[in-house]
């Protein structure tokens, strides 16, 4: 019965209600942060959020051995197999990083820093009733739309930068950082948003993949589900505020979706 009374009450918006006749929520049928969406859920819990709540370095380095053949193929330049991996508490602070590779630096040494910004971006820009990942803030933060300018606040703490061999050393700080492409997502328990979760590496849609899978492995997608706050492609999902531009090789679970167009003229 009460489903019954959310999907009327929700019948204004299409997506929406064809989510609730199937039962389930796709990439590009219900937009976090709306007051529909929120007022649909359930009030938060009260779940710890401390780093000893959230998965270490060794479980973040086993999941990123993995989650690239867990789902189909992710895509990307290195099929999501080369990645960094970063999450924050639900203060923001680094509790853990971790790479994919044997030597640290053999995978990309720019992106330890960018993992840690995106972990902060995802759990700073979601709460408890509303996930919402950096692939979503794209297109917001586009010249002419409403967020133009995000990606240069919180900036990036430069006392976290280090060498590969040391990316541990931030445990404990607020690193910062706004990133506004794919690749963050904010962490759940019990209706609780306990912390974010930022994986670089690859494309910025590979990288979306395996933090989705990754999250999915720990037990940590929001209360609504794994794809309530998905990578959304204009191409394939139709024109939205929260679109993501295709990167080379575009997989979105396990479904090839296209490729970055091709520069011409210069």
């Amino acid at each position: 019965m009460q489903r019954i009374l959310m999907c009327v009450a929700l019948s204004a918006s299409v997506a929406v209600a064809a989510a609730c006749a199937r039962g389930s929520k796709s990439p590009a049928e219900v937009q976090p942060g709306s007051s529909a969406e929120d007022s649909a859920k359930a009030k938060a819990g009260a779940a710890s959020a401390e780093c000893r709540d959230l998965p270490t370095a060794g479980q973040l380095k086993a999941w990123l051995r993995q989650a690239p053949g867990d789902g189909g193929e992710a895509g990307g330049l290195f099929s999501g197999t080369m990645e960094w991996a970063a999450v924050v508490n639900r203060k923001g602070e680094i509790c853990a990083v971790a790479v994919s590779t044997d030597d640290p630096s053999a995978a990309w040494p720019g992106s330890q820093a960018i993992a840690k910004a995106k972990a902060y971006t995802a759990n700073a820009f979601s709460t408890d009733t509303s996930a919402n990942s950096t692939a979503r803030l794209y297109t917001l933060g586009q010249p002419g739309h409403s967020l133009f300018g995000i990606a240069a606040g919180n900036p990036f703490n430069t006392d976290c930068l280090d060498t590969p061999d040391h990316a541990d050393k931030s445990n404990g700080k607020v690193c910062g950082g706004t990133i506004a492409f794919g690749g963050g997502l904010a962490l759940y328990r019990d209706k609780t948003r306990i912390g974010g979760l930022g994986i670089s590496g690859d494309t910025a849609c590979a990288d979306h993949e395996i933090a989705k899978r990754i999250r999915h492995l720990a037990h940590l997608d929001p209360d609504a589900g794994e794809f309530v706050d998905d990578i959304t492609y204009a191409s394939a999902d139709g024109p939205s505020p929260f679109s993501h531009p295709v990167c080379a090789n575009t997989w979105r679970n396990g479904k090839k979706i296209g490729d970055e167009a091709k520069a011409s003229g210069y």
